[in-house]
């Protein structure tokens, strides 16, 4: 993980502004002799019973165990984020390695149906060579393993590039943890640096046969016309919309619709970036929400009582309030917050947006709640089908009507009276992403 040119750029800490640590300025040469590492010692990795690449994973994961409070410290710091999300974190990647361990005990293919008198077809599943993970700051340890550890088990190997924001837990660290864990050298591989120096390179290298990317639509459509014919699996944002129809209960509705817009300071994927509320529970649902900002605790995540750290970096600040700002001169207006303090941005409720506002458009990403009113039901669903989200929620006191809105939208999640993550365990590894079919045709 050292550049090839030895430059190197700091680590802060997002609350307090201390440094807590160095990265390599990756270039392409890095990733280069990264990428040849991983292709040399692709085929012997390959070629390891399921059984032995199984252990390496458990080995990982206990090694991540019982590092567990120096990884929650150092993602507290290098995230922003509070205690339980840091902790939540490492639990989640700990609970992917274990699961991945057990994928080689899966069947490696099938028998097809022939279609020839004497023939014997097979299915086999195969590793697809070398595989490329580029990952956001938000859950850089987790986010990491999603694709590190399936890509691993199934006898792949990986170049890693983790954002330049967070590069300690979801790479210095990580790649600590494998090499004692026994992964031989060439199998995980990290390169440091800023995209356009090491993200793009990878993307781009012809050896690279699947790009995993975790991040915006922006790069991630930049990810996508560079691999060209190659894989591509990219996990991307969108304005995901909180739906509150007449019949919910506001209460309920605002406290599940707080969380999803405050937690992690609304720096997640999964965050709601639109409230849209019918006009008859809006006041109602409104003042729920402003009374619940208003009791968050915004500070150094560090220190117990603290619910909202700061965001991780100015740039983000600055974008945050731009949209805030932009969509009032349109004629919104902030109830509460609006104000930041350093890299601390208080969570803040902004009523009166409509459709044409950047609040309703873009991803937020940062701790503020945009709502807007409809007059039915039908132009709640046109409005949250308008634009392109992750996660979308749906509050109703009719479970029935609140499944039958949910079948009508289009996002890939969707929630009925809840708000938050889908499950992050055996559901969420998908091996067929790290592998390819061939098919073997016999004749007797």
């Amino acid at each position: 993980m050292v550049s090839a040119r030895e430059a190197t750029a700091e680590v802060f800490e997002k609350a307090t502004g201390a440094q807590i640590g160095s990265y390599a300025l990756g270039t392409v040469d890095d990733v280069r002799l990264a990428v040849a590492s991983a292709s040399s010692a692709q085929p012997c990795w390959a070629a390891r019973l399921p059984a032995e690449r199984a252990a390496v994973l458990r080995r990982m994961a206990s090694l991540l165990e019982s590092r567990v409070d120096e990884f929650t410290s150092v993602l507290i710091r290098e995230t922003g984020g509070v205690t339980a999300k840091a902790r939540g974190e490492v639990t989640a990647a700990i609970s992917r390695l274990q699961i991945c361990a057990t994928l080689g005990a899966l069947s490696r293919g099938d028998v097809q149906p022939s279609p020839k008198a004497g023939k014997l077809t097979l299915l086999e599943r195969v590793p697809l060579g070398v595989v490329g993970v580029i990952t956001p700051w938000n859950f850089p340890l987790v986010l990491a393993m999603r694709a590190v550890a399936p890509a691993l088990a199934a006898g792949n190997t990986v170049v890693l590039k983790p954002a330049e924001l967070t590069p300690i837990a979801g790479g210095q660290l990580l790649a600590e943890v494998a090499a004692e864990a026994g992964v031989p050298p060439g199998v995980f591989n990290v390169v440091t640096g800023l995209g356009p120096d090491a993200g793009q390179p990878l993307a781009e290298h012809p050896d690279v046969a699947l790009i995993h990317f975790t991040g915006s639509n922006e790069v991630g459509r930049l990810m996508a016309s560079i691999a060209g014919l190659r894989r591509t699996s990219l996990e991307l944002g969108g304005s995901n919309a909180f739906v509150v129809l007449d019949d919910a209960d506001a209460e309920k509705a605002a406290t599940r619709g707080a969380w999803s817009s405050f937690d992690f300071q609304g720096q997640t994927c999964i965050s709601s970036s639109r409230h849209i509320v019918d006009s008859t529970l809006h006041d109602a649902y409104v003042a729920e929400l402003v009374r619940r900002a208003g009791q968050l605790v915004t500070g150094n995540p560090a220190e117990p009582g603290v619910d909202l750290g700061p965001l991780i970096s100015a740039q983000q600040r600055d974008r945050v309030h731009s949209l805030v700002k932009r969509s009032v001169d349109m004629g919104a207006a902030v109830v509460i917050g609006g104000k930041s303090e350093g890299l601390f941005y208080e969570p803040t409720v902004v009523v009166g947006v409509t459709p044409d506002m950047p609040l309703f458009i873009e991803e937020v990403f940062g701790p503020v709640a945009p709502v807007t009113a409809v007059d039915d039901e039908a132009e709640a669903l046109e409005l949250t089908n308008s634009c392109q989200a992750l996660v979308n929620a749906v509050h109703t006191g009719d479970l029935m009507r609140g499944l039958a809105f949910a079948q009508q939208l289009h996002s890939k999640n969707v929630h009925v009276n809840d708000a938050g993550p889908r499950p992050t365990d055996a559901d969420d590894v998908d091996l067929d992403e790290f592998t390819r079919r061939r098919w073997i045709g016999v004749q007797r």
